[in-house]
């Protein structure tokens, strides 16, 4: 069976609000329960979700006072009743997936489902290797697994500055397609450029739909928007018949109309992407782990880690995510 964690750091959250809700919790390492296995975590990948879990305001909703944090990497310290495929002492990535309230990896320490977890891709360090599933899984997922996306076609990356529009185009150029990133700053468009973006829309200052036509005047062949709103409008305008608009996120607060005309019009594909898609299918989750290991060994996945804070300094690090100021993972170190 293995022994258990000793650290016992757990971070909760005990009201729904902003990062000084999050308690940091003294808990005693448990067993693993059948079908599971501990970890001693060593970093956690943040995300916009932790913030949108925190603020009640995410797909999955917290039972009270709850655990948080979708993933982050560590080694086995003990394998529950039925577990196989794992051994103790091994490195090991959290994927998102299971129910964040028992299965929270922003902790010292966790129990997680056998099947939320895959061996660490050799080559990553741990603020590396943090960064990787909810970042690389939900663009690969989308771009690859959905659209298919190829050699010389357009992907359009709308919040191209986060971390899975920046996976999104590491992915893109890792199988020769050209990134073209939207954001909403000018501050933001060089270092977008030399992330390795093909062109750059500031549309706090610029016609996307305007941009686009210049740019790309012969269409979009995917696009991978984490804004929705009215914007859809444009990018459906821009999109090559019978592509797809992969919508992943809602940062806009307005609503997303539906263009049916255009998606009439055009036989447009719409449609709504959660990286549970990957993580949910064990074959598409293999064929993630050998797409990232082969672009990682390739130059193409190289996680881009913009800060990094210690757990006791947890609520300064959900600040920090949600000040929108980062390029790149912010990641949590045990």
């Amino acid at each position: 069976m293995g022994s258990v964690p000793v650290a016992d750091r757990v971070v909760r959250v005990h009201a729904f609000g902003g990062p000084d809700v999050l308690r940091i919790d003294h808990m005693s390492p448990t067993p693993p329960p059948s079908g599971e296995v501990a970890i001693r975590v060593r970093a956690i990948g943040l995300n916009r979700a932790d913030v949108m879990f925190r603020r009640n305001t995410y797909i999955e909703k917290a039972v009270l006072p709850s655990r948080l944090g979708f993933e982050a990497v560590g080694e086995i310290t003990g394998l529950g009743e039925g577990v196989s495929s794992f051994c103790v002492g091994q490195r090991v990535n959290v994927v998102p997936g299971a129910s964040l309230a028992r299965h929270g990896v922003c902790a010292d320490w966790v129990n997680v489902p056998a099947t939320r977890v895959v061996p660490c891709p050799p080559g990553f360090d741990d603020l590396q290797a943090a960064a990787l599933w909810m970042s690389y899984g939900t663009p690969y997922g989308a771009l690859i697994e959905v659209c298919r996306i190829a050699k010389g076609q357009r992907v359009l990356i709308t919040a191209a500055n986060t971390t899975v529009g920046l996976a999104a185009i590491q992915i893109a150029r890792a199988v020769g397609a050209f990134p073209i990133g939207t954001v909403l700053l000018d501050s933001l468009r060089e270092p977008l450029l030399q992330a390795g973006a093909e062109a750059v829309i500031v549309t706090t200052n610029e016609d996307l739909g305007q941009s686009l036509a210049t740019i790309a005047p012969d269409g979009i062949h995917a696009a991978f928007d984490a804004v929705g709103g009215p914007q859809i409008t444009a990018i459906a305008e821009a999109m090559l018949p019978r592509d797809t608009i992969i919508l992943h996120g809602a940062l806009s607060p307005d609503p997303t109309p539906f263009p049916l005309k255009l998606a009439l019009r055009k036989s447009l594909n719409l449609r709504g992407y959660l990286y549970t898609e990957v993580t949910d299918d064990p074959d598409a989750l293999t064929r993630a782990q050998e797409f990232l290991a082969k672009g990682a060994a390739a130059g193409f996945i190289v996680p881009r880690i913009d800060r990094s804070f210690p757990l006791d300094r947890i609520a300064e690090a959900h600040a920090y995510l949600e000040s929108g100021q980062q390029f790149g993972k912010v990641v949590v170190t045990t």
